[in-house]
């Protein structure tokens, strides 16, 4: 039965895991213990040549990133792969070189950050293709990493207000808030964090960009101008567009319609022999990239930051309602 021969990989997974990590951790990595649920296929149905194959998934340390590692690991133990959990990796740049140094199969990555962290540009390109195509070509070719086809998650930068005040305002892109901050100066409030305050592609860029005046800009560390902005601390402040925060909390997300902020769209990037000996991993990844956007990534995001459910058990739950496992 195919339970039986799962939990027989399952098994041999974390053994494979106590190996690779002696070799982690003296890098400040470690494996997580096994996910716990029997998973067993759907519309991912069994690939036979990864039957057997250990496939080492890491993430960032933020929850979105959590959930789609979960999410990728999930995808492929259907498949028939033994994956290695090894998601909550402190910082993108320790990800990135456990990515690069082998200690990582793959990763989700976002394609702002590969052009303008990684790859060390100083301005992103404009498009979601045209910004993905030229990091893939970038990356494979300086630093043999993989970028499979992107989703629709795209978790850049964008102000928000609560739904009440963009509803009474009729506010749903950024240009309505400059020129409704024209016309009402007083209301120039804003929430930022205290990196964005600084960074040209921040606040200083995006204000030259649109023109919006500030009568008064309050710093927040990470996470806390979600709720400053519902309080009513401030009128506007500075989001990720993918946060489950602006769900939970009832906040409008005003749509950059100039396009300022770079483009930050998630994609499973993978070590360039790693893919060439399993090329299969696309065609069991893609459908999943394919289902995912930024409703659906907000919406997993609310259930673990909000509804503080569990993020391993929110991914599998989540590929059980798109049909991908049973």
């Amino acid at each position: 039965m195919r339970s039986t021969g799962r939990f027989g990989t399952k098994v041999r997974s974390v053994l494979g895991a106590t190996v690779l990590l002696a070799t982690t951790s003296a890098c400040g990595l470690s494996v997580n213990a096994a996910l716990p649920y029997d998973v067993q296929p759907g519309s991912i149905q069994p690939v036979p040549e990864l039957e057997g194959v250990e496939v080492t998934v890491g993430s960032k340390d933020f929850t979105e990133q959590i959930v789609l590692g979960y999410i990728a690991q999930i995808a492929l133990e259907a498949a028939g792969a033994d994956t290695v959990d090894m998601t909550n990796i402190a910082g993108s740049n320790s990800a990135r070189y456990a990515l690069e140094d082998g200690q990582l199969a793959l990763q989700w990555e976002y394609t702002g950050t590969g052009w303008l962290s990684y790859l060390g540009n100083d301005s992103p390109v404009a498009g979601e293709q045209e910004q993905f195509e030229a990091v893939r070509e970038a990356d494979l070719e300086r630093n043999d990493v993989v970028w499979l086809p992107y989703s629709q998650v795209n978790n850049t930068y964008a102000f928000a207000t609560t739904e009440e005040f963009a509803e009474q305002h009729d506010l749903r892109t950024t240009t309505d808030m400059t020129n409704y901050l024209k016309e009402n100066p007083e209301e120039a409030v804003f929430c930022v964090e205290t990196e964005f305050a600084s960074r040209p592609d921040g606040m200083p860029g995006v204000t030259k960009e649109y023109g919006f005046p500030v009568t008064e800009s309050k710093t927040f560390g990470t996470g806390a101008v979600y709720a400053a902005i519902a309080g009513g601390t401030c009128t506007f402040g500075e989001v990720f567009t993918t946060d489950g925060r602006i769900s939970g909390l009832n906040l409008r997300v005003l749509e950059d319609d100039r396009s300022f902020f770079p483009e930050y769209n998630a994609s499973v990037t993978l070590r360039k022999d790693f893919y060439e000996q399993h090329p299969e991993i696309e065609q069991v990844l893609a459908p999943v990239a394919e289902a995912l956007d930024n409703e659906e990534i907000i919406e997993l995001n609310k259930r673990v930051d909000v509804d503080g459910r569990d993020a391993s058990q929110v991914a599998y739950d989540w590929m059980r309602e798109q049909g991908f496992v049973t």
